[in-house]
């Protein structure tokens, strides 16, 4: 699934990454513990979750993921923003709950782990 797809499903805004909506991922996966992203998130290339902290690209640079989505409205700071473009990590936001998100993308072809 493009990134353009993710978007559109979850009816996301994307924060940064703009340019990078024509890249694919092949599995997501939604948490709220980065422990459990670190320790089971092994192939996913987006991630979807509510936390909203630095750790949570730390987390994301170090699993090789693609593109976070922040859910339930959750809106990272400009200092969060800035260093997940340095990292290369496409970065949006949803209005929508982690898991009608993860049910929304499974829906459309998009699996997990």
């Amino acid at each position: 699934m493009q990134l353009s797809q993710v978007k559109e499903v979850l009816d996301a805004v994307v924060l940064c990454g703009e340019d990078r909506l024509d890249e694919e991922v092949s599995s997501a996966c939604g948490s709220d513990f980065l422990s459990d992203v670190l320790a089971y998130v092994h192939s996913q290339n987006l991630l979807l979750t509510g936390m909203v902290n630095v750790q949570v690209i730390r987390t994301a640079e170090m699993t090789d993921i693609k593109c976070i989505v922040f859910v339930r409205g959750k809106r990272p700071d400009e200092d969060i923003i800035q260093l997940a473009s340095q990292c290369g990590i496409v970065v949006m936001t949803s209005n929508e709950r982690l898991y009608t998100a993860c049910g929304k993308l499974y829906a459309n072809g998009l699996r997990g782990y």
